[in-house]
């Protein structure tokens, strides 16, 4: 019996460890020794389900111990195997061409298993192992870092197990028996064999890259700079640092096997109670980033070959998955501190392979999470759940992710189980290696989180923007190919962004010393609902409307998606941006809280975004926005509120400028190890890398603007200024036309109303309130504050056709690259502008400046005019149309460019300008008439303009063109036409009327009185009708007697229709 047992023994040595014959293995007794041991990596690779991108470089044993149990016990009893030390080293391969095997060519004399689940393998699969001390190094090449600076070299990760133990388990991971271990595979047509790992202790160090050593700043005489890069971060790492240390865990194994035992699953459950790093450094904290980054791109890569790496004894699938109960990571550093909590992260990676191709699906789950900055005083939380009450639903898992595999654990997919709860967030991404040619994905990626609070600093912005600058993410071409397509869809179910400002810093960075720079205003918060961002070239754009565009073609909907289309769609339900008053308590911040310390500036329903792009050749899209290729981005808004007051105006001027310059620093830290150097843009290749054809659009389908009075005692705002407007559609298109390129733009916008607060007459009583945030302003009977149209649009005129528009105005400018082509210069204008209607008179206008702060009391400009003027040109605004000084290059470059410009075309050789003005009227109200408004009579039926003098228009029409007969005279008379940019010009006016008002006796006498009109507004659109005065004069250019070109009279129309009686 001994010698049957030594046989099997034999046979399974000779499995795992390389070069080994029979003479090394003799029996003292029960137990034999071995030492010196070289693993078979090969089998090693397979029998981990380690990633194919990895190799077993080297895997020795020190010394090996075999204790056999007695023979009557050998089929119940494991043998177990000790093992004082075993050091691994795993290798990331370079090149997918020498990815032919895991390890060395020994694999190719490596033997296998033979069919059968014979004594052999019972024998091996109730083995118990213990080890003393593994020690792994880990070495991966982080994708595709930059080149000759090797402090970007992820660095090593050398793990270390003290006291690890594999031992045999049944199905529910109790310690039993051999037998009773195998009973449970008798009757379900596999062979299951269920292990256990323990491990008394796990430490990790990152250690420094080989090739840092070699960096010429590593040997430099600056070492008292700390080794900082240009950005100022500290990256150069010495002598490594201890990540984690004494962390114990389990994890539960499950190897599935045919009943002719060739491999089907394996399945590893790994557990960690706690994971504690109380003080890592920034270079440390660097360091670990990009070893994760290393990481991910090892797990990603998808130029393997999965038929190079199948191995005999690799299973068809398999799963790796890790729960960590609580995770704290302090990161301590002279100037900073911060701290990281995690509650119950899950990771999980499934694989499974068809020897042609294999399929990864990952996922990561993690139950809460807490960032927080304690060196800045007070500590402040960065990163938390919201403290909302949330309806508590399941995440959704994405399509791809159910059923993905068969279970390979007998009771449960333990993939999808998450036994923390609801997660604050879910990360599911399936890859396929090698990438699929298109239309097939080669990855899909979903990530769906719970409503989250985030409170931004400034000193903590910059710090986190230049971690990541380090890694976590590879670069996509270090994953995928280029040629691939890839989907990504995140959705977030609510966002309250916090931003606690320094007033004195607002006020430096905007430039403003006046009153307005010392603001009440503390901070600002966004609050986001139901945000859902989508990039994949087969998302559906409804915006964009491609179906209909000619020049997306590639994008339309039954066409095959590839690697140079790409989409990109976003939505949001509701937006808002509020302002916190320095009342506001300095407590937990609830973004939603109504009360009148939060200000909401800014609201917008059903917000979308969606961008289409598609190369011109066909060739992967890598560059954004692909040159010479066609572009399509379209904005869309349900609705848009905005509460402005005049100090919130120039604090939002201040905090524009103040984020602008945190913008500037974020941006030069977070360069992160971009490889390369963007080339200087010159006019010359401008044309090369644009594209040929791009258009954006802009769809709104209400908006109002409330301009508010300056904040009272009170917290009572009152509206100045109300501004509406509905169905405003804005269209800018920029084409090439071989030499020349046309810009198009076109804005139609149905309506729109202006209304003023009443100006003497106006008062707040006691019981009065004014309502924030509301889409129109409180008005009561009892002298609330009212509000009166100054301006607004009315289309229910005869004239009029159905859909008619307010504005109506395109804009076709055709330039060319070349002045030698200015043949091609030409500048179409077509504006229709309909429906107005004004209100008001010098008096109300006057009355209104006089309280807005424009005029003064002795007329002139008032002082909060000069006081915004002041701020204004000081401010941002003043340094955004402020030009810069050029520099030497630029100078150069533009006098070599002055005889062949690109842009100073002057005037168009073709100029066709046409301006309509379509159903005006213009109400000239004095004190009478406004006094008798704002206190109408019950049941008043008298329309407005019946009580004072209005002007009225049906067309008022202003059109001129260049002329488009072939020159056939000389040089010297085409330069003196074009000193006028028009040669024909032609005016008129249709339909104009001055009507004086009438009085109530007269009306009533008259019977004209229209029940269903009211005083509030220019209703009577039967004003405009037919009768008037038409006059219409054309001009021409001519030439007088000395030959000069000038304008001359062409012909002139006057006509009078008697007004009706009425």
């Amino acid at each position: 019996m001994e010698s049957i047992i030594a046989r099997a023994l034999e046979y399974t040595l000779k499995y795992w460890l390389k070069s080994f014959t029979r003479d090394q293995f003799k029996l003292n007794g029960r137990t034999a020794e071995l030492s010196n041991l070289d693993i078979n990596g090969d089998a090693l690779h397979a029998s981990l389900g380690l990633p194919p991108a990895l190799t077993v470089e080297r895997a020795r044993v020190g010394k090996l111990q075999i204790t056999l149990p007695s023979v009557s016990n050998v089929q119940v009893e494991p043998i177990v195997v000790n093992i004082d030390k075993l050091d691994l080293v795993l290798v990331e391969k370079d090149d997918s061409e020498n990815l032919s095997s895991p390890t060395s060519n020994a694999s190719s004399t490596a033997p296998t298993k033979s069919t059968g689940y014979g004594y052999a393998d019972k024998i091996a699969d109730g083995m118990t192992v213990q080890v003393g001390i593994v020690n792994l190094l880990l070495e991966t090449h982080g994708g595709a870092r930059r080149q000759g600076d090797a402090t970007w070299s992820p660095p090593l990760a050398a793990i270390t197990f003290r006291d690890l133990v594999l031992y045999t388990t049944n199905e529910k991971w109790q310690a039993v028996n051999l037998k009773e271990a195998r009973d449970f595979s008798n009757s379900t047509g596999f062979i299951y064999v269920f292990k256990k790992l323990e491990w008394r202790s796990l430490s990790v160090d990152l250690l420094p890259h080989p090739d840092m050593f070699a960096d010429a700043r590593f040997n430099s005489s600056s070492s008292q700079d700390n080794k900082r890069d240009d950005d100022g971060a500290k990256r150069m790492f010495f002598g490594g640092e201890r990540f984690l240390e004494g962390i114990s865990g389990e994890a539960n194994i499950t190897l599935q096997r045919t009943e002719q035992n060739n491999p089907l699953g394996l399945e590893v459950q790994l557990h960690v109670t706690e994971a504690l790093c109380p003080a890592l450094s920034e270079p440390g904290l660097r360091a670990f980033l990009r070893f994760m980054t290393g990481v991910s791109a090892c797990l990603n890569r998808g130029d393997l070959d999965p038929k190079s790496q199948q191995h005999a004894e690799a299973a068809g699938s398999s799963l790796v998955s890790f729960i960590v109960d609580h995770i704290f990571l302090c990161i301590k550093d002279a100037e900073f501190q911060l701290e990281l909590l995690m509650q119950s992260l899950f990771f999980s990676r499934a694989s499974i392979s068809d020897g042609e191709s294999s399929k990864n699906l990952s996922c990561i789950k993690v139950a809460g999470l807490f960032l927080r900055d304690t060196f800045s005083r007070p500590p402040c939380t960065l990163i938390q759940p919201s403290m909302q009450a949330v309806p508590q639903e399941p995440l959704p898992i994405p399509d791809f992710g159910q059923n993905f595999c068969p279970p390979i654990y007998p009771f449960g997919n333990q993939f999808l189980e998450f036994a923390a709860g609801i997660p604050l967030f879910s990360l599911y991404c399936l890859q396929t290696t090698p990438s699929p040619s298109p239309p097939k994905f080669a990855s899909k990626t979903v990530i769906t989180c719970q409503p989250l609070m985030v409170t931004l600093q400034e000193q903590s912005c910059l710090r986190i923007a230049s971690f990541l600058a380090d890694g976590v993410v590879p670069n996509h071409s270090a994953t995928v190919a280029d040629s691939s397509i890839n989907s990504l869809s995140f959705s977030l179910k609510e966002f309250d962004l916090s931003v606690p400002l320094d007033a004195e810093e607002i006020a430096r960075c905007s430039g403003t010393k006046t009153a307005y720079s010392q603001s009440s205003f503390s901070g600002a918060r966004l609050h986001v609902e139901d945000l859902h961002f989508c990039e994949s070239p087969s998302a559906n754009c409804s915006l964009l409307n491609l179906d209909k565009d000619p020049a997306c073609f590639l994008l339309w909907e039954y066409q095959p998606v590839d690697a140079s289309q790409r989409k990109w769609v976003s939505r949001a339900s509701h937006l808002s941006l509020s302002l916190e008053t320095s009342s506001t308590s300095n407590g937990q911040r609830v973004v939603r809280d109504p009360s009148p310390n939060v200000l909401k500036c800014i609201e917008l329903d059903d917000i979308r975004f969606e961008a289409a792009m598609v190369t011109a050749d066909g060739s992967p899209l890598c560059d954004l926005p692909p040159p010479e290729g066609v572009v399509r981005i379209g904005v869309a808004f349900q609705q848009f509120i905005s509460n402005t007051s005049v100090e919130q105006l120039f604090f939002v001027l201040g905090l524009y400028g103040y984020f602008g310059q945190v913008g500037e620093r974020i941006s030069k830290v977070s360069k992160g190890n971009k490889s390369g150097k963007d080339s200087e843009p010159s006019v010359d290749n401008l044309q090369k890398k644009l594209p040929s054809d791009t258009a954006v659009s802009l769809t709104m389908n209400s908006l109002q603007l409330n301009f508010l009075e300056h904040l009272s005692a009170g917290d009572i705002h009152m509206p100045l200024v109300q501004f509406g407007g509905e169905d405003l559609y804005l269209k800018v298109s920029h084409r090439t036309l071989g030499g020349a390129f046309a810009v198009t733009t076109n804005v139609m916008w149905r309506t729109v109303s202006v209304n003023c607060l009443e100006g003497e007459t106006a008062t707040i009583h006691e019981n009065g309130t004014a309502v924030m945030g509301e889409h129109n302003v409180v008005v009561c009977e009892n002298g609330h504050p009212k509000m009166r149209p100054v301006f607004w649009v009315d289309h229910r005129s005869k004239h009029h056709a159905k859909g008619a528009q307010f504005i109506d105005i395109n804009i076709t400018h055709v330039m060319p690259y070349d002045m030698r082509d200015m043949e091609c210069h030409s500048l179409n204008v077509s504006s229709k502008v309909s429906g107005v209607r004004l209100g008001g008179g010098l008096s109300y206008t006057e009355s209104l400046l006089h309280r807005f702060g424009i005029l003064g009391p002795d007329g002139g400009p008032g002082e909060g005019l000069l006081r915004g003027l002041k701020d204004l040109s000081s401010g941002p605004l003043g340094k955004l149309f402020k030009p810069s000084h050029v520099t030497d290059k630029e100078e150069a470059r533009t006098e070599d460019n002055d005889s062949n410009s690109k842009f100073d075309l002057g005037v168009p050789d073709d100029l066709d300008v046409s301006v309509e003005l379509r159903n005006w009227l213009f109400a000239l109200e004095g004190t009478e008439e406004v006094g008798d408004w704002s206190s109408p009579r019950s049941g008043d039926p008298i329309s407005r303009e019946d009580k004072c003098w209005h002007t009225t228009f049906r067309n008022l029409h202003l059109s001129g063109k260049s002329s488009d007969r072939p020159n056939l005279g000389g040089a010297e008379k085409v330069l003196n036409k074009k000193a006028f940019p028009v040669e024909r010009f032609t005016a008129g006016i249709e339909g104009l009327q001055a009507i004086k008002p009438r009085l109530r006796n007269q009306l009533v006498g008259n019977g004209k009185l229209n029940n269903s009109q009211s005083g509030s507004g220019l209703n009577n659109s039967s004003a405009i009708g037919d009768q008037g005065v038409d006059v219409e004069a054309t001009m021409v250019i001519g030439e007088d007697d000395t030959g000069e070109a000038k304008w001359m009279m062409d012909n002139v129309k006057f006509s009078v229709k008697e007004p009706s009686n009425s």
